[in-house]
């Protein structure tokens, strides 16, 4: 059986105001990873937008189409275009389950939720000539997954081929997050077995990895058997967690000394108000600083996740939250404006009180308004949220950011990070044209590399602060 599975672009990554660097760090892995449920003999074509131009004039004989909210409608003119050919399309993703009956009439069959347990189910029914119209996830495990098809992955043209997933979903259900209506239906956070994860992580070459979970600390047993296991691995990794696991315990500290070098984390916004607006209890009554400064002590660089927008904001807003990031040395920033995705509590709540300006969903992309506002008007919000991006990665902020660091090596750490990360786009695009972006890997292994001499003293109290 010939199988055509396709990442189509987001839309804001043909957009000139977008960096091509963002869409070429991660490779599909969730189509790779549904590709080991097909057989041995089967034909596969993995394709991903962002990095090749796509062949639309084969004839598979099934095509898989993953969706998301900003490329939604190129994947439906996919679908549309891979029916008329005769092929058999199944879609399925997170822009899918939030919007099933827009999704239906372009595939001849659906995927709501997570398909470890449905694809291999679809499967073995298209093989007897009795596909369903949707499969729904019910059953919630990793157990038996099998290896990810990493074979069908072009590692040469990303910057971290190495990415990996060991959980799926968060344990937390903040109102905006898309996830919570993609895992609606039966468990919303599961793990693999840690043998699994670590014989996964054993299959990969080199010392860099980049967990893609929500939430790697989400599960504290599982992330001590984890961290135990990978200490002895030599890796780098990064990875994402939110500010109550870093305050919580010691896994932080276990996970810097398997190898842990750089963490996304969602700050979000500093407003009470908003956090609670936002069902974003983990960072209530939280201290962000004290947060900060164990990562720092440990050595662990931060990309620290800010939203704009929500109600409590001012015009203000902006500008405390760049001073905010420089004082507290982050070492790169992603900023977003508010976006109330379909089959959110944050859209159903919206479209309650009808402030949803608009549905077309190519516009759902955090860099455009499409809500109506309550303290800030609409050219205040993306304006202050431009402004944010452009002051936080001046020159002499990322300079006194850098400086803010006790040890030499971290400043030095901290400054060609976020130097190389933002101001080198004209090299960047130079390296992805001639596809010699994952020859820079061993640079950003450079970079993550342990800065030795942390003082550990600081945090102790904080491991008794926390039990």
């Amino acid at each position: 059986m010939k199988v055509k599975m396709i990442l189509p672009a987001l839309t804001e990554a043909e957009n000139p105001f977008w960096r091509p660097i963002k869409y070429s760090l991660f490779p599909p892995l969730g189509l790779a990873t549904l590709a080991a449920y097909l057989a041995p003999d089967d034909e596969i074509d993995l394709q991903d937008q962002h990095v090749e131009k796509l062949n639309l004039d084969d004839r598979p004989d099934l095509v898989v189409i993953q969706v998301y909210i900003t490329n939604a409608y190129r994947a439906y003119q996919m679908a549309d275009h891979y029916r008329k050919m005769g092929s058999y399309v199944i879609l399925g993703g997170l822009h899918v389950t939030s919007l099933p009956l827009e999704a239906a009439p372009h595939a001849d069959t659906i995927f709501l939720g997570p398909g470890e347990d449905t694809f291999p189910k679809f499967l073995e029914d298209f093989k007897n000539k009795k596909p369903q119209k949707v499969y729904r996830s019910a059953i919630r495990t990793l157990e038996k997954v099998p290896p990810i098809r990493r074979d069908l992955i072009k590692r040469h043209l990303y910057l971290v081929p190495n990415s990996i997933v060991v959980t799926r979903g968060c344990p937390h259900h903040c109102s905006f997050c898309y996830k919570d209506a993609f895992f609606e239906g039966g468990r919303t956070f599961y793990t693999q077995e840690v043998d699994d994860a670590l014989a996964e992580i054993d299959r990969l070459p080199g010392r860099h990895l980049y967990f893609l979970d929500d939430h790697l600390l989400g599960n504290a047993l599982f992330g001590e058997a984890l961290f135990e296991g990978m200490k002895g691995m030599n890796r780098l990794f990064q990875g994402a967690a939110t500010v109550d696991s870093i305050l919580r315990g010691n896994l932080i500290e276990k996970a810097a000394e398997a190898g842990l070098r750089s963490l996304f984390v969602g700050f979000e916004t500093f407003s009470p108000q908003n956090l609670k607006q936002s069902n974003k209890k983990q960072n209530l009554e939280k201290d962000y600083t004290k947060a900060v400064n164990r990562l720092h002590s440990l050595g662990i660089m931060i990309n620290g996740s800010f939203v704009f927008g929500l109600d409590e904001d001012d015009k203000d807003v902006f500008k405390r939250t760049v001073d905010w990031g420089v004082k507290n040395a982050i070492t790169t920033s992603t900023y977003h404006i508010l976006t109330p995705y379909p089959g959110t509590e944050l859209f159903r709540s919206m479209e309650k009180q009808d402030r949803i300006l608009t549905r077309n969903w190519d516009m759902y992309n955090t860099r455009n308004v499409v809500f109506e506002t309550k303290k800030l008007t609409a050219d205040e919000l993306t304006n202050g949220y431009e402004w944010a991006y452009k002051q936080f990665y001046k020159w002499n902020n990322i300079f006194e950011a850098s400086l803010k660091h006790e040890l030499h090596t971290h400043k030095l750490k901290h400054f060609f990070y976020a130097g190389g990360w933002k101001k080198f786009e004209a090299v960047w695009n130079f390296l992805i044209k001639t596809k010699n972006l994952n020859n820079t890997l061993p640079l950003l292994e450079g970079v993550l590399a342990k800065v030795k001499g942390i003082d550990k003293t600081n945090i102790l109290p904080e491991i008794q602060t926390h039990p």
